[in-house]
């Protein structure tokens, strides 16, 4: 493949005094050759973003120190390189493709001008003709629909997958030796995933990049990989070929890695038909008018339309489909936090559509939601002990009640009693997500909706929330509405899935029947896309 665009020797990266461990990175050496895809993969909290941090010269001023070792790039030694020709060196000679678009990129600016600005900066006296070709000649490039007309678009006028290809788009204007990217489909639908990892495929092909691929996901591992670094705790703990790893890892932690990755295992078993609904949805229908994009012309949009369900008690139903196909419309729906212009929700066989938020309220603890995000979803001042307790004293528990129940609650997350003491950013990802769900259930629910409650964690501790959600369902009686992009997540808890696309149910059956007998088309090509079968990852993953 060449001499390495990218040469990490003995990197090791400090933590300040109070951490959990010396260094967040150490003695961690790699290189990365020309076209070749070099994917780090681990926990949470294992080092690798702190090591693309490095590379960059990311890392936060006064939190994390490299202490020693060296980084080449194309054979300079830029371990350490000024910050004027660090910001050179960036969009020119290496890139970065962030996990969340919508925060890596201006709201105030249009993607196109975006795209232009790393030309104006590396290039300052090219012609402003070439500049809107060169944006023009990128976001054909990278596949974008009418690019065109979107490249006058703001970043939240496009979908997520949208924004990760003009985020793409940025990263290869100036054609850089090396690319890093930090878990760039994390959060994007299986299609929508699909396409990006295919398109750096591509890309890389006709570019000669060198990728640095951060994830944790498995699956994208075999789908994208040449070889596969995988880091426990700062550390490098086994690397070789992406076959070699996947189909005969050496180390525990890469078994345990790849075995917490969900597989089709249709872990809820199937339910016989009851007629006992605690929740029903019958011809549900929301519609909204918006603008076109660049015209005063109004449009219709259909984000639910005659969405017809029933939710038995005691089962988990899965709500599965790309981004936009209206999952989280009709979470929100169920949940009372936006209002259906058509069609019922009955809760108990009690019609609560529409109801005014005073009536609504006799209801409302009854049904409650786990949030994708635990961290935006917690008040930051707020001590855990009282935005748990902030629900029931509000419907007029006792103080004494609310303590006994935060300590049930807690006990049933697996969490000690001293996290009501502390606050949300004193806690890791995962361990929110259970805080999230034991404030759910503090409400004592019938009906919990989980929305995207597992898809930004890693897959070990993925696997921890899918075990405790399954628990609770059986130790509590709850029903459950799991809204997810990933149907192998959906196979693992939910005893029947529902199938959307556009707003419409286009498919409804129990779990081995969607994914082993799929009626609908779009059903098969929801699975055709899901990643991990370049290398045989199925039975490496079995």
């Amino acid at each position: 493949m060449g001499a390495p665009i990218l040469e990490v020797r003995n990197l090791h990266v400090r933590l300040p005094g109070s951490g959990d461990r010396v260094y967040a990175a150490q003695d961690i050496s790699l290189t990365v050759a020309p076209r070749e895809i070099v994917c780090i993969v681990g926990e949470s909290g294992s080092g690798k973003s702190v090591t693309a941090g490095a590379v960059m010269g990311l890392l936060p001023k006064g939190v994390l120190t490299l202490e020693r070792g060296q980084i080449l790039l194309e054979g300079q030694d830029i371990t350490n390189a000024s910050r004027s020709d660090l910001r050179k060196l960036r969009g020119d000679r290496m890139a970065m493709i962030f996990q969340e678009p919508m925060t890596a990129l201006n709201p105030l600016m249009r993607v196109g001008d975006q795209v232009a600005e790393v030309f104006e900066f590396h290039q300052p006296g090219m012609a402003r003709a070439d500049v809107a070709a060169r944006v023009l000649a990128l976001l054909t490039d990278v596949r974008l629909p009418s690019p065109e007309t979107l490249r006058n678009a703001y970043p939240h006028q496009l979908s997520g997958g949208q924004r990760q290809r003009v985020m793409i788009a940025m990263a290869l204007a100036m054609e850089p030796a090396l690319i890093i990217a930090d878990e760039p489909t994390t959060a994007l639908d299986v299609t929508s995933q699909a396409q990006v990892l295919r398109l750096l495929h591509e890309l890389r092909d006709k570019h000669g990049n060198g990728v640095l691929f951060i994830t944790h996901d498995f699956d994208v591992v075999a789908e994208i990989a040449d070889r596969v670094v995988v880091m426990q705790a700062g550390r490098i703990v086994e690397s070789g070929p992406a076959a070699e790893v996947l189909q005969n890892p050496q180390q525990p932690y890469t078994r345990k890695l790849l075995a917490a990755v969900p597989r089709g295992s249709f872990g809820a078993a199937p339910r016989a038909a009851s007629t006992d609904h605690v929740l029903e949805v019958k011809d549900l229908a929301l519609r909204y008018e918006t603008k076109s994009l660049f015209s005063a012309h109004r449009r219709v949009v259909n984000a639910l339309d005659g969405v017809s369900l029933a939710l038995a008690r005691g089962e988990t139903l899965g709500i599965v489909g790309e981004s936009g196909s209206g999952k989280t419309t009709l979470g929100r729906c169920l949940a009372h936090m936006a209002q259906p212009t058509g069609g019922r929700i009955l809760l108990d066989g009690a019609d609560v559509t529409g109801l005014p938020r005073a009536q609504w309220r006799s209801h409302c603890k009854r049904v409650q939601m786990v949030f994708q995000d635990p961290f935006r979803s917690f008040n930051p001042r707020m001590k855990i002990g009282d935005s748990l307790a902030e629900g029931p004293m509000n419907f007029g528990a006792t103080r004494a009640e609310v303590e006994a129940r935060m300590l049930r609650m807690l006990a049933l997350v697996q969490l000690d009693a001293s996290a009501l003491q502390r606050f949300p950013h004193e806690f890791s990802g995962g361990q929110r997500q259970r805080l999230s769900i034991a404030r759910a259930l503090m409400m004592e629910p019938e009906v919990l909706i989980a929305d995207e409650a597992v898809s930004a964690l890693d897959v070990s501790v993925q696997s921890q929330i899918l075990d405790l959600l399954e628990e609770i369902r059986e130790r509590l009686g709850l029903s459950m509405v799991f809204i997810t992009h990933d149907l192998r997540v959906a196979a693992r808890l939910c005893h029947r899935i529902a199938v959307m696309q556009r707003g419409k149910v286009v498919e409804l059956g129990s779990a081995r029947q969607v994914f082993e007998e799929p009626q609908a088309a779009y059903t098969r090509e929801l699975l055709a896309a899901i990643p991990g079968r370049r290398i045989g990852a199925e039975e490496a993953l079995a």
